[in-house]
């Protein structure tokens, strides 16, 4: 390919809103340019990298057994009310209407579009397992999409879904998927951190994400300086601390103390000369379409309740509930959500607290709120002697024990996990990373299959709901994230696997032999499978070379007249990222680049 019959249009200058190495060398070396924030288009550098990627995640895809579709992008709004869906997927779910007044998603996801499809296949038992998946576009309105294509509205990803008799088939393909991930992270260049996740809005039980370290990641790591434990924040869990001893008297009876405007845990602290680990923090949450059997549950009994499509054959639309954690430590809202099968949680406002706890801001506790369901964090169920609000104003109570002055709802670990904290595992000291997801699996069990009605006869004949699996990559995340890792000050580096093109001939001069031997070598190295891009530009060779740098292609090929001019023609051969330079014989330069090139791709 001549440099002049294609389009790779290169910056000197760094684009405003780039912050990060991908996005500022996306645009600077001609791969992207942007049509609206969140909306970006690949020009033809850009889209051979990204054809790269898509082609291994296709390879691998199809080395596990899975069997390649193409879905719409523009989904029938129907199959997301019969998964429950409709409801609960929020603002990021582009909506629309047809002409007809129907209603239509612009996919975000694809589990309800191809469990739909499986519904009208499947019949028996003798098809599963069936494992499907496409690579196709997705549209997510994110409030603020930032850093190029690894966070954007419009992206591409892998999804593959595989249906299942049994759990022993379903955990048989998740971990083939698994170790594909990591091949195909392997395949790219990329080092990734698998990590145990939550689930989210998509439900399910196990759940493994994939992670890139990265300073602006949107996901915190918790890991192990000891063992392999690796968690997503919102999933870590620790080991719990040691139990305090007996006390050599029993704690002395709950007791109400006057403390004038003092309503944080740091003032508490000062006014009573303690630390943060006596006390017990009371927080009002609201939570939405909650799936929990809430019957008996304090506050309860007034609670509307519609019916759902999705597992859980009753849903809460909204309800309170209070949680209780240790003084010095932060509750974890992925994690109580989780407990509460709830699609989101937030704080309640001021004037909800004050209603829910008939008491002023501040002075919420555990001891005697009836009003609504209290979540009490395990550190809370450890405390033998606390401190918490009296449910009235400049009051609290001393000598707070679980058990005998409050008996919560639930006891759950709810709280967030940070460094310094154990491993559960192993005992070990746990640290924090930032880290961008590349890609998630999840087992999924009925949720989606039981929504949507799929069934299957048996051996026996009885009619069975088949259990599922989901596993994503972002394709265009993925190609960033390689330019992540692979870059210096002078542009991209590429691996040999997802470079745009695998070697660049550069002619001094283009002009005379120079010029005939560039087209020659161009040539010979097309015939043995090299991907070359020769600069054909009318310009000074100092930009020519910059450009090559920028664009990171892995060989640069310098044809001159001063080698070829040489006892031996030469020219010269650099891999790109070191500093070396050889010299390689005209003669033997095509044998030599294409055991080079090959070398590195069979790697």
């Amino acid at each position: 390919m001549l440099f002049t019959q294609t389009l790779i249009p290169t910056l000197r200058e760094v684009p405003a809103d780039a912050v990060i190495a991908s996005h500022r060398l996306m645009f600077r070396s001609g791969m992207l340019r942007k049509l609206a924030n969140g909306l970006f288009a690949y020009l033809p550098l850009g889209l051979r990298s990204f054809r790269k990627v898509e082609a291994i995640v296709r390879e691998e895809m199809n080395g596990v057994g899975a069997l390649e579709i193409k879905p719409t992008v523009v989904v029938p709004g129907e199959l997301w009310k019969e998964s429950g869906r409709w409801e609960t997927m929020g603002d990021a779910m582009l909506k629309v209407k047809n002409r007809l007044g129907g209603d239509f998603v612009v996919s975000p996801t694809a589990e309800e579009a191809v469990t739909s499809l499986v519904r009208d296949a499947l019949a028996s038992y003798r098809q599963l397992p069936l494992t499907i998946y496409q690579i196709n576009t997705k549209y997510r309105d994110e409030i603020r999409p930032r850093y190029g294509v690894m966070r954007s509205r419009e992206f591409s990803m892998k999804d593959a879904y595989s249906y299942h008799a049994d759990e022993a088939s379903l955990d048989e393909t998740y971990q083939a998927m698994a170790a594909a991930y990591r091949r195909i992270f392997k395949r790219c260049g990329l080092s990734v951190i698998p990590v145990r996740a939550d689930s989210g809005a998509m439900g399910g039980s196990d759940s493994e994400e994939f992670m890139v370290e990265s300073a602006i990641g949107d996901n915190t790591l918790i890991l192990c300086r000891d063992c392999d434990y690796a968690a997503n924040v919102e999933k870590a869990s620790c080991k719990p601390e040691a139990a305090p001893q007996p006390q050599a008297s029993p704690v002395p009876a709950l007791e109400p103390i006057h403390t004038p405007g003092v309503k944080t845990i740091e003032q508490l602290c000062a006014f009573l000369k303690t630390d943060a680990h006596t006390f017990i923090k009371t927080l009002i949450y609201r939570a939405r379409n909650v799936a929990l059997d809430l019957s008996g549950a304090p506050g309860a009994s007034g609670l509307a309740k519609r019916k759902s499509a999705a597992e859980a054959p009753e849903v809460y639309p909204e309800a309170f509930f209070a949680a209780a954690i240790r003084g010095d430590l932060e509750v974890n809202e992925v994690k109580l959500a989780a407990v509460l099968k709830a699609s989101e949680i937030s704080l309640a406002t001021d004037d909800e607290v004050e209603r829910l706890t008939a008491a002023p801001l501040g002075f919420a506790g555990p001891v005697g709120l009836t009003t609504i369901p209290l979540v009490a964090d395990l550190t809370v169920a450890a405390l033998q002697d606390g401190i918490t609000g009296a449910l009235a104003g400049d009051t609290h109570y001393v000598h707070v024990v679980y058990g005998r002055d409050f008996v919560p709802w639930l006891t759950a670990d709810i709280r967030t996990v940070v460094s310094g904290d154990r491993c559960a595992r192993c005992g070990g000291e746990l640290y924090e990373k930032k880290g961008n997801e590349l890609g998630h699996i999840f087992k999924l069990g009925y949720k989606y299959t039981r929504s949507m009605q799929v069934s299957y006869l048996d051996e026996s004949g009885q009619t069975c709901i088949p259990l599922m699996g989901t596993y994503g990559i972002g394709i265009d995340r993925t190609l960033a994230s390689v330019i992540e890792e692979h870059h210096d000050d002078e542009g991209i580096i590429w691996p040999m696997s997802v470079a745009p093109y695998q070697a660049i001939i550069i002619p001094i001069t283009y002009a005379g032999p120079v010029k005939a031997l560039a087209h020659t070598l161009a040539a010979d190295l097309e015939q043995s499978r090299i991907e070359v891009l020769l600069d054909d530009r009318n310009e000074r060779p100092g930009v020519k070379f910059k450009d090559a740098d920028l664009m990171g292609i892995p060989y640069r090929v310098v044809v001159g007249e001063k080698n070829l001019a040489r006892d031996v023609p030469a020219v010269e051969v650099k891999r790109r990222g070191e500093t070396a330079v050889r010299l390689v014989e005209v003669s033997k330069a095509e044998a030599e680049l294409s055991r080079l090139v090959h070398r590195e791709l069979d790697c």
